[in-house]
């Protein structure tokens, strides 16, 4: 693998980013012939967002990626939005001559109108060689609607009870579902969302699955996702809610009140997550991976050559809980391939005052693992990227059960208002102990916390010579049952 271009000051040392230039969204998610295929949203010449592309790279075990020539490009029917990929089994596409081969499903969207408002319509592509190269459909569209403006990110998958392909997509602020015998013939089942969750900008990249319920005695739910483009009024910018309940496959039926929002992130840079598709079932997860950025600023990032990276795959799940059934999400297991070093602190008690234990640590790629038994301190959490001048805090308010990530002295903050800021979400201790684990990256931290049942995913550009790591306890005293810190690996290695 190259490593010409990937020791950039900001460049992501353990998360995805395109050699050069703009990516945003994941798309055509999908596990064939032992390689994860990611596809997203890429504009190969330049590190702004513009027409898009469709990039490409792939990976055996969702850590070490490589590369791969831009998959789709536009043409008469316009650039390449977002989308999904699927394997056609059964060909029921005619396409693969009665094999298999992947089918990506995209939106067109076509600003030479006659009329001169964009078009968004519904488009196919096929791969024979695991998608190496790509034929477009000759008859796209295979799905259009003229009514609307905002008709776009199909979601497809195949609905085994029923036999057939389904689709979600994103109209507006909701939700169409429709269904095909081959992905070329859609038939409208119903739509969903027109007065329930949040509305504060405009719905996108929808994904729908079911999962097993942790402590529901085999039952299982199915699981919407939908994000939501940024609100100039409102400072968190564009993000990402779900909804739990039943589809019949032609509607989804939400278990919450209407007015119930249930956010998949509480940090600000996590957006557009989708899964992957044709997991094989002897692996059983249900993974996701989501754009680390915000429309808020996405533009205007400190970095250089590229702009935009994605988040770490994560591994999904539900929980029964006193509030209803929730989503849950940890990184997946294989990062732990990147582990290096190991600093260790044995169970003991840390009062203010006591000094920073983890003085001796000193690096900007880590991952921490901790667990930790609330003992009377109001506050306390750890500062990474940090020296005298600056540092990221991830906090925990234990007067009011709420974990945060304050990144307004992290570093560069000032390309757009909105950024520099502190937010967070409620964390309950389980008993009266917390779990965390962090990892940071040269640009980045990813929390997760009570395993899984909260997660925050933030951007910051600290200087990169700050990299001291320090655990803080405001007043009192807190007791550490478990705290280990990684040095992690480059993914970019070219010996791996």
């Amino acid at each position: 693998m190259s490593t010409k271009s990937y020791s950039e000051t900001f460049r992501p040392q353990f998360h995805y980013s395109p050699e050069a230039n703009w990516l945003n969204d994941p798309n055509g998610l999908v596990w064939y012939e032992g390689e994860y295929h990611l596809f997203y949203q890429h504009h190969p010449h330049s590190a702004v967002w513009g027409p898009m592309h469709w990039g490409h790279a792939v990976s055996k075990d969702l850590v070490y990626w490589e590369e791969l020539p831009i998959a789709l490009l536009p043409d008469h029917n316009g650039a390449i939005f977002s989308g999904s990929a699927v394997v056609d089994w059964h060909d029921t596409t005619g396409f693969f001559n009665g094999g298999s081969g992947l089918v990506a499903v995209f939106t067109h969207h076509d600003t030479q109108t006659p009329s001169g408002v964009p078009r968004q319509s519904q488009s196919l592509a096929y791969s024979t060689d695991k998608g190496r190269t790509w034929t477009v459909y000759e008859g796209n569209p295979v799905l259009e609607d003229e009514r609307h403006v905002d008709y776009r990110d199909p979601k497809v998958f195949w609905d085994g009870e029923r036999e057939r392909w389904a689709m979600v997509l994103a109209v507006g602020q909701r939700i169409l579902f429709y269904h095909s015998p081959d992905l070329i013939h859609w038939s409208f089942g119903s739509e969903f969302g027109a007065s329930e969750g949040s509305h504060d900008g405009v719905w996108e990249c929808p994904d729908l699955f079911r999962l097993p319920v942790d402590g529901g005695g085999g039952e299982s739910k199915w699981v919407l996702i939908v994000s939501i483009g940024p609100n100039d009024e409102l400072a968190e910018g564009s993000r990402t809610q779900y909804f739990v309940g039943e589809y019949d496959g032609v509607s989804f039926v939400n278990d919450n009140q209407p007015d119930t929002v249930l956010w998949m992130d509480h940090g600000r840079d996590n957006y557009a997550g989708v899964t992957w598709s044709d997991v094989p079932p002897q692996d059983g997860r249900r993974l996701l991976i989501g754009w680390m950025n915000n429309w808020k600023y996405a533009n205007l990032l400190p970095t250089d050559t590229w702009r935009g990276a994605m988040t770490l795959p994560r591994e999904l799940g539900l929980a029964a809980s006193e509030d209803g059934v929730r989503l849950r999400q940890m990184p997946v297991q294989e990062l732990e391939a990147l582990r290096e070093k190991e600093f260790r602190i044995e169970p003991a008690v840390i009062n203010a005052g006591d000094g920073n234990v983890l003085q001796d640590i000193h690096g900007s790629v880590l991952e921490i693992e901790a667990e930790i038994k609330l003992t009377g301190a109001p506050l306390f959490g750890f500062r990474i990227h940090s020296s005298s001048a600056e540092g990221t805090v991830i906090g925990y308010d234990a007067s009011r059960s709420y974990l945060f990530i304050d990144r307004r002295n992290a570093g560069i903050s000032d390309f757009h208002p909105d950024f520099s800021c502190e937010h967070g979400a409620d964390l309950k201790p389980s008993g009266d102990m917390i779990k965390l684990r962090i990892f940071a990256d040269h640009s980045s931290v990813e929390v997760f916390a009570g395993d899984g049942r909260v997660a925050l995913t933030d951007q910051v550009f600290p200087d990169p010579e700050h990299q001291e790591l320090e655990l803080y306890v405001q007043e009192g005293s807190i007791e550490i049952i478990s705290l280990r810190v990684y040095g992690l690996k480059s993914i970019w290695d070219s010996s791996k």
